[in-house]
């Protein structure tokens, strides 16, 4: 077994003013992702200009956060919600869906590609391969606030995390997800995105990726408390939202590969 670090959730504490490790790891995958577009914008088959970026930037940030905040509020945590509306910003404290995330970015390609007279999918593929940047770093945020941890486990990896109740050694699943949905996938998809693809390609294989990843995680990893399983003893929440992911990521492949090159 692996001692857990115990980490302080608080960065820095200013008088009132708390800088949460969480919050940290946010700002350190924007601009990670930010740097790594800055670096495919200079390729001659995706043009992105510095300003652009920073404008679509902008507009991503805006999704991830309102996207993620609500996704969890009504995916996962609706009735505290109801109780106390205040809940929902308390960012600081954790609770961030990655599907309302997804759903919120999809929402802010649409809208600047609308605006900059691009197609949807020209903006989408260019993203998708720096997008685990801030998977990994959101990951790593789970685990410095102890929370998401996985079942009981007698591996000689696993970790008695403070949040615990029961005080069992278990799966640090959060890690899982930094390796596969952060390095794995970024690996991947920055290989596969090196040389030009059809339109749909890089965002299908981004959504097959993914969704296979978490689905396999989430056998592991323990559903939120106050919702449990929601069928078969092992159906989570998170691999119900994974379906229409898989679904779309593998119509989005067989599309891709059907249609010419340089289809718009």
């Amino acid at each position: 077994m692996i001692q857990y670090p115990n980490f302080d959730p608080v960065a820095v504490s200013l008088g009132p003013v708390k800088v949460h490790w969480y919050g940290l790891m946010y700002l350190l995958g924007f601009w990670g992702g930010w740097y790594l577009a800055l670096r495919r914008g200079r390729r001659d088959f995706t043009p992105f200009s510095s300003q652009a970026l920073s404008d679509l930037l902008f507009y991503i940030v805006l999704g991830v956060i309102l996207g993620g905040r609500l996704g969890y509020t009504f995916f996962y945590n609706l009735p505290n919600f109801v109780a106390n509306p205040l809940v929902i910003f308390r960012i600081w404290e954790g609770g961030m869906s990655f599907h309302g995330g997804l759903i919120g970015v999809l929402v802010a390609f649409w809208l600047y590609a609308r605006s900059r007279k691009l197609t949807f999918f020209y903006v989408a593929d260019f993203i998708a391969p720096v997008i685990p940047v801030g998977l990994f770093t959101g990951r790593i945020g789970n685990f410095i606030n102890a929370e998401l941890w996985g079942s009981p486990t007698s591996l000689p990896w696993a970790m008695v995390f403070p949040t615990d109740p029961d005080r069992l050694p278990r799966h640090p699943s959060m890690l899982y997800e930094a390796f596969l949905e952060g390095l794995v996938m970024l690996a991947v998809l920055l290989w596969f995105s090196r040389k030009p693809r059809p339109p749909m390609a890089v965002s299908g294989l981004f959504l097959t990726l993914y969704g296979s990843f978490r689905w396999a995680v989430e056998f592991i990893r323990l559903p939120d408390a106050h919702i449990g399983y929601l069928a078969f003893g092992w159906l989570t929440m998170g691999q119900l939202l994974c379906i229409p992911m898989l679904l779309a990521g593998l119509g989005l492949l067989a599309l891709a590969y059907r249609r010419p090159l340089h289809a718009a």
